[in-house]
């Protein structure tokens, strides 16, 4: 039997067919690049570097600042053209640093360096994985090196590996599962031993049984490989969780409780690389696709690389009307090229053909309660947000949700019932912050 969550859940086309066969290719062809100081969730790291100095690929340009946050790399050579302040898709302002890339993709002393992880503690894993910059690849981007050291009241049993990929249109986790399968499961020995876990179990959903038997021939004892059943969100962390291990993640708890933690392919390849070569993140493995874009492609890209460079090299048709970062249930839209791609971001989608629909009032059909991975319903968490009532929040569960979209997916009224959610959260979020102050 094929393995799901418990309840809630949609069947969106996936449209990966367009990219689901293209190997993933190297793209370096890039005058400059911007790199953020905040690419993770946490603080953003501290500047290393200033305004004309030369620095090497690999080279350390910003220094992760406390517990939580992540250190940022340089991924071309060349020369630091400024520091600038700037806008993230999420609104907020942060500092990156934009290098002109001078071609020769020249290494930092010291990378590679190759070394036997089987040999190291787990305390220098967890070391190498910080110093490299390693963060959650599939799209929250929380500092690997923390999810390596949970808490000693904590321990952990068994490590979960999201190969789901279910968001449609993206297809690197699958690529990379088909290309580099020795290299995941690799990375994925060294989660073991630095958590002390004795299983990993690896879920791959049924759109993707090429990359199941790869991953089943390269998988050592230790890890299990379930195939699951192709229903979205089936790559959310606690639904990928209960659907592997049956184990159930409580409100407001992390995976850490219940003696789990959950990674991504493309953390375990990066994790791998960390540890091994002594490579920090410094490339990203993102899908481009959309009716929008003529030549789609699976690119191994430098961070930092403007987004309207990669468009225009996949052949962006000039009357797009939208462009995603991200998968279209999750991700998010935007307007300026200059964007820059980030250690989080595995999706760029263009589009010339959109939907036409106007929102109307909710009618009570109960869709949203149907389909909501976590039993909420989602019409009245939105009456909730729409009147202010901020004191409704925690009994309804606004913050539990995830934002995953499948009730806006469903709303035969069209109700933009996600933005709602992301109001509330930032409203409370201020309000919170104008409490303390």
């Amino acid at each position: 039997m094929i393995k799901t969550f418990k309840i809630g859940g949609i069947h969106p086309f996936d449209m990966k067919d367009r990219t689901k066969d293209l190997a993933l290719q190297e793209f370096r062809d890039v005058p400059y690049v911007a790199i953020p100081l905040s690419q993770h969730f946490g603080a953003p790291a501290i500047s290393t570097v200033n305004q004309g100095d030369l620095v090497s690929r690999g080279q350390l340009i910003g220094k992760a600042d406390g517990f939580m946050s992540a250190n940022i790399h340089a991924s071309v050579s060349g020369k630091v053209l400024r520091i600038e302040n700037t806008v993230t898709p999420q609104g907020k302002r942060y500092d990156q640093i934009v290098i002109e890339n001078d071609g020769q993709y020249r290494l930092a002393d010291g990378i590679p360096y190759n070394r036997e992880w089987f040999d190291m503690s787990p305390d220098q894993i967890v070391s190498a994985v910080a110093d490299a910059g390693i963060v959650g690849m599939g799209g929250a981007a929380f500092p690997a090196s923390i999810k390596l050291k949970p808490p000693k009241d904590k321990p952990i049993d068994a490590v979960v590996i999201n190969g789901v990929e279910c968001e449609p249109y993206l297809t690197v986790d699958h690529r990379l599962m088909i290309e580099k399968s020795e290299d995941i499961v690799e990375g994925i020995r060294i989660i073991l031993k630095t958590v002390g876990a004795k299983k990993a179990f690896l879920g791959i959903e049924a759109n993707k049984p090429d990359a199941f038997e790869k991953m089943k021939m390269a998988a050592c004892a230790e890890i299990d490989v379930q195939m699951l059943k192709i229903k979205y969100p089936q790559g959310a962390e606690k639904q990928l969780i209960y659907a592997l291990t049956k184990r159930e993640v409580p409100p407001r708890k992390l995976p850490f409780d219940v003696g789990v933690i959950v990674q991504n392919i493309g953390t375990c390849w990066a994790i791998k690389h960390a540890v091994t070569e002594c490579m920090p993140l410094i490339e990203r493995t993102v899908t481009i696709s959309g009716d929008a874009i003529s030549k789609p492609a699976n690119l191994i890209v430098p961070i930092g690389t403007p987004i309207g460079i990669l468009l225009e090299h996949c052949g962006i048709s000039p009357k797009t009307k939208k462009i995603i970062l991200g998968g279209p249930m999750m991700g998010i839209a935007i307007a300026d090229p200059n964007i820059p791609v980030v250690k989080g971001m595995s999706g760029i989608l263009a589009f010339e053909k959109l939907p036409k629909f106007l929102s109307g009032p909710c009618i009570r059909c109960g869709r949203c309660l149907d389909v909501c991975p976590l039993g909420n319903i989602a019409s009245t968490m939105a009456q909730a947000i729409e009147s202010g009532a901020i004191t409704e929040y925690d009994k309804l569960k606004v913050f539990d949700c995830m934002e995953c979209g499948s009730c806006a997916f469903v709303c035969p009224a069209k109700r933009p019932l996600v933005q709602l959610v992301k109001q509330a959260k930032y409203e409370a979020a201020r309000k919170k912050e104008l409490h303390k102050k």
